[in-house]
């Protein structure tokens, strides 16, 4: 019996994870971390329009949409077509402490870069003792306490 082999069949599984990764974050991998006193999101979109990038904040809840285009060559036949097009988005529950009126939004090599800076309130801040010099003072004695001694 005749078996068919698929060149392709041993790529397509050791993608297969990558993929499946790739999909449950909506294509849109994403890596979060603090530095001072802002914190930086980069989320990989490549092959997106930067005109269809779209960040917004709404009550705590940020959102990142974009659109990939699909190729639109009339005359090819596709072999594989594995890369998603189509509208993503993402939605980050943001904590309290953050600056989000004053986030800033950069695209460059298919990576998105957010910066969000914390807020003046959550930032540590060093809290100042006062202290009052009273009469604490110690008086030497009264006439009571004085005593003559004569020889």
């Amino acid at each position: 019996m005749a078996t068919y082999w698929d060149p392709f069949q041993e790529m397509d599984r050791l993608f297969s994870t990558f993929a499946t990764n790739a999909r449950q974050s909506g294509g849109m991998p994403m890596d979060l971390f603090r530095t001072g006193d802002h914190y930086v999101l980069s989320m990989d979109l490549p092959g997106v329009d930067p005109g269809t990038i779209d960040v917004s904040v709404e009550d705590r809840t940020l959102t990142v949409r974009a659109e990939r285009t699909q190729r639109s060559d009339t005359d090819a036949q596709w072999l594989v077509r594995e890369r998603p097009t189509g509208t993503f988005a993402r939605q980050l529950t943001v904590g309290r402490g953050l600056a989000l009126e004053r986030i800033s939004a950069s695209y460059a090599d298919g990576v998105l870069a957010l910066t969000i800076p914390v807020s003046e309130e959550a930032k540590p801040r060093k809290i100042e003792v006062e202290h009052t010099a009273g009469s604490t003072q110690i008086e030497q004695g009264s006439s009571e306490s004085h005593r003559t001694i004569e020889s």
